[in-house]
């Protein structure tokens, strides 16, 4: 049996300063990788990669800018000698009713989650592929979100660039294979985390009157999920390693629910 083990392989993180980058950057330490976390944070992001160890590093990225993937990948390949794994993690939320849409938070929504990724993908591709940079080949990993998959009200914006990133994997991962690139697209979609975004997140759905408290927000959410508790980190990050890994070298194209049952 394969087990999770990235030793010898470059491991570059989007939005991996907190939150759920965090984790993923610290669980994708922990299998061995060499991971290099990519943030605008300069100072957590550079602070989080000198926790992890001498090997690990940090890039500064805005993943909305061209220019800015462009400038990272390369520091990435010079100073680690490669890159096999691109998580595209990074992403924003911007809670509102659609009868209050604001047409510059979907903007900054598209930019980031879905144009970042997009740009994400593109690097990595050129990177991976024969002929690249690094030109061994590699896996991406976008993270979606349990919002692609299920009617959450005052998340309508967030949800369409989710999906959106969800029909992007598969395109991805079918123009990687009929093109010879080796590399392996998926993405996971992680269920409600209590992180900063989350706990932001129970506190405008009750602000706008969908629930009578953000602790009523988030009962509703345990209530939908049939493990019957919120997410962890640790859930979401564990996932990410093993689609990095050989053990999921023939997971292609896919998407991986990690929301305890909430979006079947």
């Amino acid at each position: 049996m394969t087990q999770i083990d990235l030793t010898g392989r470059t491991v570059l993180v989007t939005g991996g300063a907190q939150g759920l980058g965090e984790g993923m950057a610290r669980a994708l330490a922990d299998s061995g990788g060499r991971v290099v976390v990519a943030d605008l944070q300069d100072e957590a992001g550079g602070t989080l990669a000198k926790s992890l160890g001498e090997q690990h590093g940090f890039v500064h990225l805005d993943v909305t800018d061209d220019a800015s993937w462009t400038a990272a990948v390369a520091e990435t390949v010079e100073r680690f000698g490669g890159l096999d794994v691109v998580v595209n993690n990074a992403g924003v939320e911007v809670t509102q009713l659609l009868v209050d849409t604001e047409p510059d938070d979907v903007r900054r929504m598209l930019e980031v989650n879905l144009l970042g990724t997009m740009l994400g993908i593109k690097h990595a591709f050129r990177a991976m592929r024969p002929g690249g940079a690094a030109g061994r080949g590699g896996a991406v990993i976008n993270v979606a979100s349990v919002a692609a998959t299920i009617a959450f009200p005052s998340i309508g914006g967030y949800s369409a660039t989710k999906s959106g990133v969800d029909r992007l994997t598969r395109v991805a991962a079918m123009e990687s294979g009929k093109l010879g690139y080796g590399v392996r697209v998926n993405c996971v979609y992680p269920g409600l985390v209590p992180t900063a975004m989350g706990q932001k997140l129970a506190v405008e759905t009750a602000g706008l009157g969908l629930f009578e408290s953000p602790e009523a927000a988030v009962g509703a959410v345990v209530e939908l999920t049939p493990s019957g508790r919120l997410g962890e980190v640790a859930d979401i990050a564990d996932a990410v390693a093993f689609l990095a890994s050989d053990a999921a070298r023939f997971v292609n194209g896919a998407g991986l629910p990690v929301d305890g049952g909430m979006g079947m």
